[in-house]
């Protein structure tokens, strides 16, 4: 217990950083990108922020959903990715939370903040002012369009890795081979699986 304590806070430091720096990366590019093209883009790069959110929401799902034992016989039969798969599995705490918290939770951010941008340029487009009717009933609209998009993309998304989670951590953990195969960089170097005690030749337990 004293050891999944101690990993547990280096983790949530270590994700507490990343959130910091990719929320920082998304604003900063979300807020250059839109700085510089139409409303009509602007909606688009909206869209595409929710679709990020969907999407990853979907993958922590489907690793929190999957079973390990199926991917052993793929493992065994020498399936690309099929061992990564195994460590996904086991490591579906930080997997999930990583996708689910982190991405998910700042592309919603991101993605409000956005869409404020977007009712901005529109509003001026035709010339109207922040305290203007149009205004406010655009934000309203523009707004609660995001947030329906987001609650109804992730209801379906969720159905589609609870029934297709097999399939889905595949094909994540055969991206992830294709990084250590490729750039050497391996996600989860541990499986979270303790060590069986082996007796030795002279009946001491060894790790």
């Amino acid at each position: 217990m004293k050891f999944s304590f101690k990993d547990s806070i280096k983790w949530s430091l270590l994700i507490s950083l990343v959130t910091l720096l990719l929320s920082a990366t998304f604003t900063i590019v979300s807020t250059i990108v839109l700085a510089g093209v139409g409303w009509g883009i602007g909606m688009v790069v909206v869209l595409i922020i929710v679709i990020i959110g969907v999407f990853f929401d979907m993958l922590g799902l489907a690793a929190a959903s999957a079973q390990e034992k199926p991917y052993h016989s793929m493992a065994a039969e020498k399936l690309h990715g099929a061992k990564q798969a195994i460590k996904i599995v086991r490591n579906a705490d930080k997997f999930s939370n990583f996708c689910n918290d982190v991405i998910g939770d700042i592309s919603g951010i991101v993605s409000g903040t956005a869409s404020a941008a977007v009712v901005l340029q529109l509003v001026y487009t035709f010339g109207e002012t922040e305290q203007s009717m149009l205004f406010k009933a655009l934000s309203v609209l523009f707004t609660a369009t995001v947030a329906a998009l987001t609650v109804g993309g992730k209801a379906l998304g969720k159905a589609f890795a609870i029934q297709n989670s097999i399939r889905i951590v595949l094909k994540v953990g055969q991206f992830f081979y294709l990084l250590e195969k490729n750039f050497n960089i391996e996600i989860f170097n541990g499986d979270k699986k303790s060590k069986k005690k082996v007796r030795g030749k002279n009946g001491v337990k060894s790790n």
